[in-house]
């Protein structure tokens, strides 16, 4: 059974300053939990897994089962509804404030913070869509830039393109009715430069250069947001490189199964301003 650490460091390698405050690591026991135990969490994920199109995020249940037995003790109190803030008395704000502190109080942890799931983001938690692509974030609808990455993701891991027992087969059925990888965003067609399984002529200009200039220049890229900046430095040197990584036999495959057309056949300069339209069948 799964388990949430708190503050207690975990494996040898996690280094701290603080005595591992605020540290969260998850271990899996298989010895820990009584039978009941056990039955509540497979009923919690079978009603997550039977209902994840329509609500996508955990709500931390795993974590809440296991607060629910180390935190007892909350207030039962029924809630207050009002409809007219002349309603709104002093015991009426009053039971409401109890009610949140209670509640607050049995999902703190033990060294003092309020841990939670953070994975709405692609890059933290990515979040299948029932077409069979990936959204930007858990309840985006389905891109050409997160499906792509996903599958080549997932390919690079180890996945073969036909034995995902149907996932791998809708993600790149995804890519394939919508254009092909040709039609993914700028920093996917960098990356997959990078991979060796786009070409760098279909990438428009990322010029270095122009971080050497005046930075008084108005368009100097030094005075994008901060997030920009960080990403299109890198960019720009991976650029100016033509930086291509090691091409192996799945580099090789991902050529054939990313393209509507032979590899060889891509018109690079046309695919460099291709963009795929976003899904709205994902839900």
């Amino acid at each position: 059974m799964w388990k949430l650490k708190i503050a207690e460091g975990g494996t040898p390698g996690l280094r701290t300053l603080n005595n591992h405050v605020g540290r969260q690591v998850w271990e899996f026991d298989p010895k820990l939990g009584t039978h009941e135990e056990i039955m509540e969490i497979e009923k919690a994920r079978e009603e997550f897994r039977n209902n994840r199109f329509e609500k996508k995020h955990s709500s931390d249940l795993l974590m809440r089962l296991q607060f629910a037995k180390e935190n007892p003790g909350g207030i039962d109190l029924l809630p207050v509804k009002v409809k007219d803030t002349e309603d709104i008395k002093e015991e009426v704000v009053r039971t409401t404030l109890r009610r949140a502190m209670s509640f607050y109080s049995t999902i703190q942890a033990h060294d003092g913070h309020w841990p939670g799931d953070y994975g709405g983001p692609m890059f933290l938690l990515p979040g299948l869509n029932k077409d069979g692509g990936w959204g930007l974030h858990i309840e985006g609808p389905s891109t050409m830039f997160g499906t792509a990455l996903n599958y080549v993701t997932l390919r690079l891991l180890g996945e073969g393109a036909d034995d995902g027992q149907g996932a791998m087969e809708k993600g790149r059925k995804w890519i394939l009715d919508h254009g092909g990888v040709t039609a993914i965003t700028s920093w996917g067609k960098m990356w997959l430069s990078v991979l060796g399984a786009f070409e760098w002529s279909g990438n428009n200009p990322m010029p270095p250069e122009i971080w050497l200039c005046p930075y008084l220049v108005p368009f100097h890229p030094g005075k994008m947001w901060c997030h920009c900046r960080m990403v299109y430095l890198p960019m720009s040197y991976l650029y100016g490189k033509r930086f291509v990584g090691k091409i192996s036999p799945t580099v090789l495959s991902l050529r054939k199964e990313l393209y509507t057309v032979p590899y060889h056949e891509v018109d690079w300069n046309e695919a460099r301003n291709l963009c795929a339209k976003v899904s709205d069948t994902s839900s």
